[in-house]
């Protein structure tokens, strides 16, 4: 037994695990804790070895496509032939018939409501109340605080002038989804309740869901459009309400329908100690008990979670809408260890084990503030194919009954992001139909995959050129289509991926779109803000009818698209085109890699090598990582150029944090931890399993740590 391990059953757990399960999480939960201790003593033991056959099936099936990918090197691709051998080894397998999901007590925020998606670190509380509340957002103080308009709002006090252009789009937004039936938001000068109806009637009064206050002079008004609510704010009293004819104070949007909670890309949880601060935010979520004390301004005040809203709805009854974002929980992936639990042979075990039974056991807490169906909703990252989803399936079975849930009481989220998912969808899907409430692509973590998958093959593109290649337009219309196949809609969400640049809003609105027109019920953005910017998309957009119309278009497989390595094909650069990929690709992980392994920060808003903000995470650093590696491989660049390079980029990262009292500069020794870091995960990168990020991350982190 580890020394400093407490012996719980038939395992040993770290003190910090041990206590925060015993003195937090199971009082209240109704679970004994004798009892959880010998279930959760068994399903360590039972399913780690399971764990390691399927991580050991991993780097066989990458061995054999290693090997055959070196005996076609400098040959033209040929996808029939590497369709045959992924079909010969195992990794390819058949499609199953023509089903659909069976998930049942699904909440209308993952189900019916299609709305923007935030993921937020679960170890920061105050970014997690934040996006916990951004269920609500206003739309006034989202455009004049961005570039959402066109421009930058001018620092100093109010600007009045730019005040009625937010205005003026606000009442534009209304005018086209809120039409009145006989004039414009713009020409009112007020607003009242006759009888059970609106005043001016709308063109819908359907629309109409109820107010606030008094009927002859309400307080707000709530409207419902597309599944979505929004409702406007009366104030006359306030400096923007005096000004406005009607007494318009402001419009909320319901903005950040769901939330990922992320134990996951997201943050740097190396031990014991971190991975109990992302426990008890989940447990204080969960309980509704979670608070920070915020500065601002000088002030200090205590944030916590928003409460729910009620109306007066017509016919004299109350309705009360939820404030919160429906939160679901990511867990970590299979592949990594943790020594915070040790087996009976004392040996670490999967942190998926642990991360599914303690925040299973923390969900218990709920008492329908989150999941008004009882459901805990789990996303999993980083599966290969349907054995592991099914075995992820059979964890949540064994955390189920040794919490004396009922059975598929916990829900699975199915990211698509690894190569092997991706050919095999619908088989996944198929694996996990009583459980599945998401599917989603991330282009980011899925394009590493690509590079390691196809290392031995050759040179692939550069990283801009690669979002244009045919594999990846298969990869984004292949999810949407089967998923809706298999009948996810109205029972799953279909999602997309994370708009990275925060501060560049007006790009966002203009192309964001795109997504639910694509069919995604839902798709990621960078913050609350963004969120309510984009809620305005789905108004545009009434995306159940998209899905309607994509259900019936011919269905084509692009299995071969997506199965062909965007390779570059003899393509010839030039110098100053390598040096910039080299360096773009450089600088992006130093900027990352130093917040992580020295701070502990595992997302943040890092700027690129113009200065542009980027939210990074590890998704960023593997392609990148993995990008470098491949050309390291094919001769693109050497060790000298990439060495030479990351000393040129500590520089310039070191120049971006000057104003960060904390931040240890690497330059010019060039040995601290995180710059070892960045350059262990450039030049191990190809020998790294599937390209992970997580195992040298880790090592770093914890020697800055004991450091």
């Amino acid at each position: 037994m580890t020394d400093t391990h407490l012996p719980r059953a038939d395992i040993t757990v770290a003190p910090l695990l041990a206590d925060f399960i015993e003195t937090r999480a199971l009082p209240g939960s109704g679970v004994d804790p004798e009892a959880f201790w010998s279930g959760f003593s068994r399903l360590i033991n039972d399913l780690t070895p399971l764990n390691a056959k399927l991580l050991s099936k991993r780097a066989v099936l990458q061995r054999l496509l290693d090997e055959w990918f070196a005996r076609h090197r400098n040959q033209p691709f040929d996808v029939a032939a590497h369709r045959a051998e992924l079909e010969r080894i195992g990794y390819l397998v058949p499609a199953p018939k023509s089903f659909s999901i069976e998930t049942e007590n699904v909440d209308p925020e993952l189900s019916t409501v299609p709305g923007p998606q935030l993921v937020v670190p679960v170890t920061n509380a105050r970014y997690a109340l934040n996006a916990a509340n951004a269920r609500w957002g206003s739309l006034y103080d989202a455009l004049y605080g961005t570039d959402a308009l066109g421009d930058l709002p001018a620092k100093g006090p109010y600007d009045p002038a730019r005040g009625e252009r937010v205005i003026a789009h606000a009442k534009t937004f209304l005018d086209k989804y809120f039409p009145l039936a006989s004039t414009t938001h713009a020409n009112l000068v007020g607003y009242k309740i006759v009888g059970d109806a609106l005043a001016p009637t709308l063109a819908d009064p359907a629309q109409f869901i109820g107010w606030r206050g008094d009927a002859d002079a309400p307080d707000g008004i709530l409207l419902k459009h597309n599944g979505l609510h929004i409702e406007i704010r009366i104030d006359r009293a306030t400096p923007i309400g005096k000004t406005d004819k009607a007494g318009v104070a402001d419009v909320h949007l319901e903005a950040a329908v769901s939330t990922i909670v992320d134990c996951e890309d997201s943050v740097a949880t190396v031990d014991a100690e971190d991975k109990i601060l992302a426990y008890g935010n989940w447990l204080g979520l969960m309980q509704g008990t979670l608070s920070e004390d915020v500065t601002k301004g000088g002030e200090t005040f205590t944030r916590a979670l928003a409460p729910d809203r009620d109306y007066r709805a017509p016919g004299g009854t109350t309705i009360t809408l939820k404030g919160r974002s429906m939160l679901l929980v990511r867990n970590v992936g299979h592949h990594i260890m943790t020594d915070m639990v040790r087996d009976r042979t004392d040996a670490p075990v999967p942190e998926t084990l642990v991360d599914a039974a303690v925040t299973a056991l923390c969900g218990l807490h709920d008492q329908g503030t989150n999941s008004r169906q009882g459901s805990i909703y789990i996303v999993k990252p980083k599966l290969h194919g349907p054995e592991e989803v099914a075995f992820a399936c059979r964890l949540f079975d064994r955390v189920e009954d040794m919490l004396g849930m009922a059975r598929n009481r916990l829900k699975i989220g199915v990211m698509d992001e690894e190569r092997r998912t991706s050919a095999n969808l619908a088989a996944c899907i198929h694996a996990a139909r009583a459980r599945l409430v998401f599917i989603n692509t991330g282009f980011l973590d899925r394009t590493g995959d690509e590079i390691h998958t196809a290392m031995q093959g050759g040179t692939v593109l550069r990283k801009a050129a690669i979002k244009t290649a045919p594999w990846i337009d298969a990869y984004e219309a292949r999810n949407v289509g089967i998923g809706l196949a298999a009948g996810l809609k109205g029972r799953a969400q279909i999602g997309k991926g994370m708009w990275a640049a925060p501060d560049r809003m007006a790009a966002m609105i203009v192309e964001k779109g795109a997504h639910l027109r694509a069919g995604a019920t839902c798709a990621w953005v960078p913050s609350p803000t963004a969120a309510t910017l984009h809620a305005q998309h789905y108004h545009e957009i009434d995306v159940l009818a998209r899905q309607d119309e994509l259900a019936t278009a011919p269905v084509t497989d692009r299995l071969d698209d997506l199965l062909t390595p965007p390779f570059a094909d003899g393509r010839n650069w030039s110098a100053e085109d390598i040096a910039e990929e080299l360096e773009n690709n450089c600088q992006g992980i130093l900027g990352y890699v130093v917040r992580w392994v020295d701070a502990g920060i595992g997302c943040s808003k890092v700027p690129d090598i113009h200065d542009v903000g980027l939210m990074e995470d590890r998704a960023t650093l593997r392609i990148s990582a993995q990008h470098i590696a491949n050309w390291l491989a094919h001769g693109v660049v050497t060790e000298k150029d990439v060495r030479k390079t990351l000393q040129r980029m500590a520089t310039i990262v070191d120049r971006q944090n000057m104003g960060d009292p904390d931040y240890v500069p690497m330059a010019p020794k060039f040995t601290g931890p995180a710059y070892r870091a960045a350059e262990a995960l450039i030049l191990k990168g190809a020998a790294q399993p599937n390209g992970y990020t997580e195992f040298l991350l880790t090592e770093w982190r914890r020697r800055a740590k004991a450091a």
